[in-house]
């Protein structure tokens, strides 16, 4: 008799008891990750199963599949593996199954949002990190926004951006600085966004006034100053960020890929804000959360033009590692999508 469970065949509910997903058991290099079979998710009370049309890649993912820095092994996320065996956290598909306290979304929904282990077939998602898709984008298009549009968002509203301030955002052209241009200048912003050479006409397009290679142009040289600083993925000392800001400016530190294997740069953060206390200036951290409640703010602006994704390029389940190495190298322009359904 054959057996068809690896293929899926068992059925709860109408739905297979296992599906095709990226698994990882141990903390580890692009190696770690295998395309295989894994028992579908349960959904809890107030969560939400999505079929998974396409999911994002984004640097958290990475951080999650090195283990790296290891304060977060500490913090909960799995000291000598990871807790959830399928990576993956941005998500757009359609909702296959709903928990009973769910009130918000029905079976066949179009959505988008935070899950947990989104490089599979099915995902479970929390409500309240749940949103209807804009429905001017595809999936794929859905599926970068969530974390990184989200980051951006919150990161703006930590540095209280007003109308006509000249705002410099260093990492324009990745994930979270791709949005945090397109937002700033829906806002009324100057935006000057920084980035490599080969990345400034993204940059540009995107809406910043001027841009900057950071091999060959200094941002705190001293000729121009700023009102607000978003600091994502970057690494330069605190001196340099006050030196380029006005004499009340703020800074707000969205991450930091440079700081060691033990803290990844989170105490350049956790200094920003001590240091505010003893001057004018105003620096800060930011700690993102994952709500609905930015998502539905984004899908306004989405659907109203003023913020497009920008998707480098997608690959297909199957070549998640491929993706990842992408990531690595720093080549992405933007955001790289995964498709699960075509």
């Amino acid at each position: 008799m054959t057996d068809h469970r690896n293929a899926g065949a068992v059925q709860k509910d109408g739905i297979a008891d296992t599906m095709e997903a990226i698994v990882q058991d141990r903390y580890g290099a692009v190696d770690a990750l295998r395309h295989g079979r894994t028992a579908r998710p349960e959904i809890a009370e107030n969560e939400v199963l999505v079929r998974v049309h396409a999911a994002g890649l984004d640097r958290g993912t990475w951080h999650m599949m090195t283990g790296r820095p290891y304060l977060l092994r500490i913090l909960g996320f799995g000291f000598r593996g990871p807790k959830n065996p399928v990576p993956g956290i941005d998500v757009a598909g359609t909702v296959a199954a709903v928990g009973s306290v769910v009130s918000r979304f029905a079976v066949g929904d179009a959505v988008y949002g935070m899950s947990r282990g989104s490089f599979a077939e099915y995902a479970a998602v929390l409500e309240d990190k749940l949103a209807h898709k804009p429905s001017n984008l595809s999936f794929e298009q859905a599926a970068v926004v969530p974390i990184s549009a989200g980051t951006a968002l919150q990161a703006l509203d930590a540095g209280r951006v007003e109308r006509g301030q000249k705002v410099l955002i260093l990492g324009a052209s990745g994930g979270v600085g791709t949005y945090a241009v397109q937002l700033a200048t829906s806002l009324g912003a100057e935006v000057t966004g920084v980035s490599s050479a080969g990345k400034t006409d993204l940059v540009l397009s995107l809406g910043a006034e001027r841009a900057l290679d950071y091999t060959q142009d200094d941002f705190a040289d001293g000729t121009r100053r700023y009102d607000l600083i978003l600091d994502i993925g970057g690494n330069p000392p605190l001196s340099r960020l006050r030196r380029a800001l006005t004499p009340t400016g703020t800074a707000v530190i969205v991450g930091g890929e440079e700081g060691g294997s033990w803290t990844g740069g989170f105490g350049r953060s956790l200094r920003a804000p001590l240091l505010s206390m003893f001057v004018r200036q105003r620096l800060t951290m930011l700690a993102s959360q994952e709500r609905a409640s930015d998502l539905e703010r984004l899908t306004s602006l989405i659907e109203a033009g003023e913020v497009t994704p920008s998707v480098d390029r997608t690959y297909a389940l199957e070549e998640v590692a491929e993706a990842m190495r992408q990531l690595e190298a720093g080549d992405v322009r933007g955001k790289i999508a995964i498709t699960i359904i075509g």
